[in-house]
């Protein structure tokens, strides 16, 4: 697969030391700003990637089949539609889109022109949270689920000085939810599907959510979510079943070592090992359903992120946090 990049943040230049390095994947460009472009220059220098421009379109010429989309998230949207729009295929951060609405026209799109497109959503790439999967039955009845993401935002402090940065700009739709907040969605609702109903607690600063609490009903049990990048707490996964709970030691991001603890006292545990390297689950599987054109799979996966998606629009616009592209 021969990959354009469009962005040069903190998410690119942590990915593309992995990134660079996987079979199948060749990274012919990147497209930066005009006011980034010297760094862009650098990056690419650093690892050997041949080409780089301020220009969308001249990244297109570059011979490319697809290209990762890794800029703020209002930009999401119409990034991905002219990507599918000149015929190459997507890959996009998360969130896919700042709403619903964006997403499922975006979805459209890519079926009519029979084009992939993914979101790049780690959690659910990771072995670790496949094994989740196959103990779910092992457990019983599930009673309650937890999963939490804490992080303190290194962006926090200057938003507190009313320094506004794009993670925290309800103008470039930011937020707890947005952010931390959708790796606990895919994690619940990857296991669960479509829930009866949610609710988001959220602590609103600046007309934006720096953390937040997230119910998410279902017709037996209760999921909790927290999300938060104003404080620091527990990263972990939980679920309680009747007979057993399952435990990721790690925030859903990552997922981390996974145990299953029956209440017969015995236990099993698993790890995949990629928690420290988590881009390349995700890569390794988009690269091989591109290269096999499985779209099959690819829209099975964007049905998740639709879901996600849906859930995750009701849950903000009900807790009065609302965007220019809703």
């Amino acid at each position: 697969m021969k990959l354009g990049i469009v962005g040069s943040g903190m998410i690119v230049q942590e990915f593309l030391p992995s990134l660079v390095q996987l079979e199948g994947l060749e990274i012919v460009g990147i497209q930066g700003t005009k006011k980034s472009i010297g760094k862009v220059e650098e990056i690419c220098v650093k690892y050997s990637i041949p080409k780089f421009t301020d220009d969308f379109n001249k990244l297109c010429e570059f011979g490319i089949d697809a290209v990762y989309i890794a800029v703020p998230n209002f930009l999401h949207f119409e990034y991905c539609k002219k990507v599918l729009e000149k015929g190459l295929n997507v890959i996009v951060e998360k969130p896919m889109t700042t709403n619903y609405r964006q997403a499922k026209e975006l979805s459209d799109l890519a079926k009519e022109k029979k084009l992939f497109l993914f979101e790049a959503i780690t959690t659910l790439y990771f072995e670790n949270y496949k094994k989740i999967k196959d103990w779910i039955e092992k457990i019983g009845d599930v009673k309650l689920v937890q999963s939490q993401y804490s992080q303190y935002s290194s962006r926090y402090d200057a938003f507190k000085r009313g320094e506004i940065l794009p993670v925290f700009d309800p103008e470039k739709a930011g937020g707890a939810l947005m952010d931390l907040g959708l790796y606990n969605l895919h994690y619940v609702l990857g296991l669960f599907g479509k829930p009866e109903n949610v609710k988001y607690y959220a602590n609103i600063e600046r007309n934006i959510d720096t953390s937040g609490v997230l119910m998410i009903e279902y017709k037996n049990f209760n999921a909790m979510c927290v999300c938060a990048k104003d404080s620091e707490g527990e990263r972990i996964g939980i679920i309680q079943g009747s007979k057993g709970k399952i435990v990721s030691e790690e925030a859903p991001g990552l997922v981390g070592k996974v145990t299953l603890k029956m209440y017969d006292g015995t236990t099993e545990s698993f790890d995949d090992g990629f928690s420290k390297d988590r881009v390349v689950p995700e890569f390794k599987t988009f690269i091989s359903a591109v290269n096999e054109n499985d779209l099959e799979f690819c829209y099975k996966q964007l049905e998740k992120s639709l879901l996600v998606s849906e859930v995750q629009t009701k849950a903000r616009l009900e807790a009065g946090i609302k965007f220019p592209q809703d």
